[in-house]
């Protein structure tokens, strides 16, 4: 093994160069890569059965020991994974400092077009130019999607965790496995003390071109391509903090297979009262996630739901929160808005919303030193962290619970009790567009999540 390593282990994906890239590797003296080893449907190559004297049951009831095996090895020993090897392997490689990561990409279109072909042909290494088998792939988006999608999760998640625990990575695309000097620093940061003279050339590539000349439908492909946004624009940052579940908060009914998952700033007491005049008995809050579990082990196709309101309404109320209450962190706050984002909060209550709702938008997008409060934070996100324990089945906007808590009723065979709606004139008075705008800027994640309207229109 090396100074710097025990083990080293590839991340790649199928047609990306991985055979080619680990073939160099294991021309160097010090070095051996075993191929797929974790592969489900065989160890190491196809067709391999046992690596180290552990077969495929017994690499299928604990893969770890194989792994061990592999580190234990004398001089400098690694393995390829992909996305779909076996999941049980992929935190221990990414937790363990003394495992070298070699992360290998390729653009996605040719390995997809890569492995289409080698799907018909059946050729997935070419070692002799004579025996190459053609043939032209026919380009379908949903699975072209669907392999960036996995390849980015994949990658993503690799990503990720080194950077929280603070490891690096060799990352080496396609077109350079076959740079004799990139090779070279590869082996210098696996920690090898060889060095290659020249790139193996036993394996050669299978489908040279363009890659439209390799499909039967390139006018398809190229339409498909241009709806795609390959930088992500179109993708939402979201700067919230994650929430945790909140389990306390929840409502388990006292009789009923009902547990409501209120919201901060959202009709909590309206869903109480509800679910107090459905079962006669106030429901059970306050329970700990070891309460949580038995409940609902013990009763039986449970219902669980969440009452949204819509995100004028909620900011509406936090904005007449912030103005009524006293004390000194109120008082604080207030002056944080006034003296730092400019809401004039003694101005008309249209123009001091207006302040709050411009405030909000920097609030949640992190661009203030506030933290987000769970009042007025967005309920997408609330929900997110109440789905680490438990999702909720139905979600309800809350202009339409009514009708919805009606059919809850009825599962639990009890005749519904009325939901109280808050009176809104208020809002409605002062609501501009304007206003709506600003909503609609601040909340654009739960409008989109939850298909809200606009105020006037609701």
């Amino acid at each position: 093994m090396s100074a710097r390593f025990d083990a080293f282990v590839m991340f790649a994906e199928m047609r990306t160069g991985s055979n080619h890239l680990e073939e160099s590797l294991n021309t160097l003296s010090d070095v051996t890569s075993h191929g797929e080893v974790f592969n489900p449907s065989f160890i190491g190559k196809h067709n391999g059965l046992e690596l180290f004297g552990i077969d495929m049951a017994a690499r299928e009831r604990d893969p770890l020991p194989l792994l061990d095996r592999i580190v234990d090895q004398p001089g400098l020993t690694g393995l390829r994974f992909f996305h779909d090897h076996d999941p049980r392997v992929l935190d221990r490689l990414l937790d363990d400092p003394r495992i070298g990561k070699v992360v290998l990409t390729r653009n996605p279109l040719d390995s997809y077009v890569s492995l289409a072909i080698a799907s018909q042909t059946g050729q997935w290494r070419l070692t002799n130019p004579k025996m190459a088998k053609s043939a032209k792939a026919t380009f379908v988006g949903s699975d072209f999607d669907a392999l960036i999608v996995r390849q980015r999760q994949f990658r993503d998640r690799i990503q990720r965790h080194l950077q929280l625990s603070g490891q690096g990575a060799f990352w080496i695309g396609y077109d350079d496995i076959g740079d004799l000097d990139v090779l070279n620093g590869l082996a210098a940061f696996l920690g090898s003390g060889d060095r290659l003279t020249e790139v193996p050339g036993k394996l050669k590539r299978q489908n040279p071109g363009e890659v439209e000349d390799k499909l039967e439908n390139p006018d398809q492909m190229r339409a498909h391509l241009a709806t795609l946004d390959p930088f992500l624009l179109s993708r939402s940052v979201n700067a919230e903090p994650v929430r945790g579940p909140a389990i306390p908060t929840l409502m388990a009914a006292a009789d009923s297979p009902l547990l409501a998952l209120p919201l901060p700033g959202g009709p909590d007491d309206a869903v109480r009262d509800w679910l107090t005049a459905l079962d006669g008995v106030a429901p059970t809050e306050g329970m700990t996630q070891k309460q949580l579990r038995p409940w609902m082990r013990k009763t039986k196709n449970f219902v669980s739901f969440a009452v949204v309101r819509h995100p004028l309404a909620r900011a509406h109320d936090a904005f007449r929160t912030l103005l009524s209450a006293r004390g000194p962190q109120a008082n604080n706050l207030r002056r944080i808005l006034t003296n730092q984002h400019a809401v004039d909060l003694d101005g008309s209550g249209s123009d001091a919303f207006l302040g709050f709702l411009k405030f909000l938008k920097a609030n949640l997008n992190g661009q203030s030193s506030l933290p987000v409060a769970r009042e007025w934070a967005s309920q997408s996100a609330l929900l997110a962290g109440q789905a680490q324990t438990v999702l909720a089945q139905r979600i309800i906007r809350e202009g339409e619970a009514q009708g919805e808590l009606d059919r809850l009723a009825e599962l639990a065979e009890k005749p519904s009790p009325v939901f109280a709606l808050p009176d809104r004139d208020l809002l409605t008075d002062i609501s501009t567009e304007e206003i709506e705008d600003a909503c609609v800027d601040a909340y654009r994640r739960d409008f989109l999540a939850f298909g809200f309207k606009r105020w006037k229109n609701a």
